[in-house]
């Protein structure tokens, strides 16, 4: 199953945590990388006053279910220092599936696609940049 992720950072070395998030998932043998997205800088979107994003997308290949995923992304989130203080705030790192597969998945914790992934072009960019015709497969 090919999954996209959404990776950003906008607190400490900001690349260094994107790196750190990069090799987690390459360590973990349920995951392979296929493609990663150039990083990019951009301004925040909502939340509180705060610096600018790193963001990019990551093209995965797994067979381990969408829950679980999530459950390692957000482990990975926490063992690079990630705080969940603040809803939208400023964050060590933030990894979030975007697509997994050509599946709508809505459940408590776990919306996909990604509810506002269509209506932020830091998302959309690094997407479109290694899956030019991803909008055709998607089922909205």
């Amino acid at each position: 199953m090919y999954v996209y992720i959404g990776i950003g950072s906008n607190l400490g070395d900001r690349l260094a945590n994107i790196n750190s998030a990069i090799e987690e998932l390459k360590n973990n043998p349920a995951i392979r990388i296929e493609k990663i997205s150039s990083i990019i800088e951009t301004a925040p979107v909502g939340g509180p006053s705060q610096g600018n994003y790193l963001n990019g997308v990551i093209k995965i290949k797994t067979e381990i279910s969408a829950k679980k995923l999530l459950c390692t992304l957000q482990n990975i989130e926490k063992k690079l220092g990630r705080m969940r203080a603040i809803k939208d705030g400023p964050r060590t790192i933030d990894l979030d599936i975007l697509l997994y597969g050509d599946k709508i998945i809505d459940e408590p914790g776990l919306q996909v696609p990604h509810p506002k992934m269509f209506e932020r072009e830091f998302v959309m960019n690094p997407l479109l940049e290694i899956e030019p015709d991803i909008l055709k497969q998607i089922k909205k």
